[in-house]
């Protein structure tokens, strides 16, 4: 089988982001809306699964072809080489979106996938009935524009969903969103970080395992680890290497704090899930009594709104003592995500840098206070 071609899904607004984490990982990437292409091998199934820290899926493009009509589906999807992939006990559910399509039912056009791989796996093994009970191997039809993607999902759960999370705060943060808003900062390992609204601890701890170059796939499955294709030895080494790539050698400085004490005890569960008891602190203290300490440090939050707040008041509060708290922080960064339009006139000032992106189906701005950088090589 020559390469394979993969697609790492994107969150809207995160497109270059997530090409970035992929060209860093050593890929050549082509970036489409909510989608980065790229070829690899088993292998890179088994390493952007375990390393991607900003894309939902890792997927494997089986087939693009134009589907104005059901026929045209179906004879797309069973020219493609199914039994490549699906064994004769492949459990093989099949999921779709249409948009600006001609064909707008996507439960009939799940059913004609389905049955189309069916077909075509009738001729390969020979068999009329399958019992699809074995490694699962969850397909995708997407319609657009009248032209069908065909893709097999090798993540599973998305990759937001790291494994150290086990309860979560209103309107928790996305660990996946929490690592994009500090890949967009000027944040590295040896500054000060400090969130005055840290909620569940998802930027501290996402934070913390970049800084440490931890994988963030480490701690949990994936279905096509069960898959007869990818040798078990391919997921070891892979493995194996993100062990290996920790760098644990060197103190943290994050502090994150909340107004809710129930906040705190949930952030510090999943600092200890993630490995990272004791590297974080974490203390029940309201934003306005916030006092980071240290010089050349950067504030990254996702300050409350919609379900965590309650009406605009308490925003404009909140976002004028931000400005205020600043003031006397004259080389720290400030960066925050909010859907709020009058954020930078409650805060008192422009922001040096905004960028439009979504939180869950919240569109928000990424407001960003550039402070001076550290001095080279501080002492």
């Amino acid at each position: 089988m020559g390469k394979l071609q993969l697609i790492a899904t994107a969150p809207m607004g995160l497109e270059a982001v997530v090409a970035r984490e992929l060209n860093e990982l050593g890929y050549e990437t082509t970036v489409e809306n909510g989608r980065v292409l790229f070829s690899g091998d088993y292998i890179d199934i088994c390493r952007c699964n375990l390393w991607l820290r900003t894309s939902d899926r890792v997927l494997v493009k089986m087939g693009q072809f134009p589907a104005k009509t059901f026929d045209e589906l179906f004879e797309g999807v069973k020219a493609i080489n199914w039994e490549d992939w699906i064994p004769e006990n492949g459990e093989f559910p099949v999921e779709g979106r249409s948009h600006k399509s001609q064909l707008t039912s996507v439960p009939a056009c799940q059913g004609i996938v389905k049955k189309a791989i069916v077909e075509k796996l009738k001729q390969s093994y020979r068999t009329e009935w399958f019992p699809e009970n074995g490694p699962r191997y969850v397909v995708e039809v997407i319609l657009l524009n009248d032209i069908a993607l065909i893709t097999l999902d090798t993540t599973g759960p998305a990759l937001h969903k790291r494994g150290y999370r086990r309860q979560a705060t209103e309107a928790p943060l996305k660990e996946t969103m929490a690592a994009a808003l500090i890949q967009l900062s000027r944040w590295n390992g040896h500054r000060p970080l400090y969130d005055p609204c840290c909620g569940s601890g998802t930027i501290l701890i996402e934070a913390a395992m970049i800084a440490w170059n931890i994988a963030p796939g480490l701690r949990r499955s994936f279905p096509s680890e069960h898959w007869p294709e990818i040798p078990k030895r391919l997921w070891e080494e892979a493995r194996d290497e993100a062990f290996d790539a920790v760098r644990d050698d060197y103190p943290l400085q994050l502090t994150g704090t909340d107004i809710d004490p129930a906040a705190i005890e949930i952030a510090e569960a999943a600092a200890k899930s993630a490995g990272l008891a004791g590297e974080i602190t974490f203390k029940h203290l309201a934003a306005a009594k916030a006092r980071p300490e240290g010089d050349y440090g950067c504030i990254i939050t996702n300050p409350p709104y919609g379900e965590r707040i309650s009406n605009d008041k308490e925003v404009e509060k909140l976002t004028r003592q931000f400005g205020e708290m600043m003031l006397y922080l004259p080389t720290w960064s400030f960066f925050a995500i909010s859907p709020y339009k009058e954020f930078e006139q409650y805060y008192g000032r422009k922001a040096d840098k905004r960028r439009k992106l979504y939180n869950g189906r919240i569109e928000c701005q990424y407001y960003q206070y550039l402070g001076p950088l550290p001095p080279r090589n501080p002492q």
